[in-house]
């Protein structure tokens, strides 16, 4: 979980986290009727909902194309906005776990989260095309894309 433990050390606001107990997560995939992948367990178990408000100005920084992410949300907010991103357009079958700062939100898919437990692909849900795209391959390597930020 090395990319998890990276990105929260080079991009999480400190002051707002605060580890989830493993129960409110189990809690959770019951409310989903899913299983979440177990690098995102990870993270939410050890660090809590990160807020990254320091990955857009890298971004625009570097002028490099990567869809910013800003924050995670809560285990309560995982369950209802999923709901009602699915009543306002998003396709049916998502879980939502962050934002970014234009209201998208980033996601699994529920039918990969059974066959991935690991680690699931991430995609990303454009409010105003109600589209879903991949853009990574699992959740480690779409943390990694702003890990490497660090580097350039």
């Amino acid at each position: 979980m090395k990319s998890i433990d990276t990105f929260v050390q080079h991009w999480g606001s400190k002051n707002t986290m605060a580890p989830i107990d493993e129960l409110e997560v189990k809690n959770l995939e019951l409310k989903l009727n899913s299983a979440l992948p177990d690098s995102y367990k990870y993270l939410l178990t050890t660090y809590g909902l990160v807020h990254t408000p320091n990955v857009l100005t890298k971004i625009c920084d570097l002028n490099v194309a990567i869809t910013e992410v800003q924050d995670f949300l809560s285990v309560e907010d995982v369950a209802s906005l999923s709901q009602l991103y699915e009543l306002s357009g998003m396709p049916v079958g998502h879980i939502v776990f962050a934002s970014d700062c234009k209201g998208n939100m980033f996601c699994f898919k529920k039918e990969e989260c059974g066959t991935h437990s690991e680690d699931s692909p991430v995609w990303f849900y454009e409010h105003g095309t109600t589209s879903v795209t991949c853009i990574s391959a699992s959740f480690s390597e779409w943390l990694d894309e702003f890990n490497n930020l660090e580097d350039k």
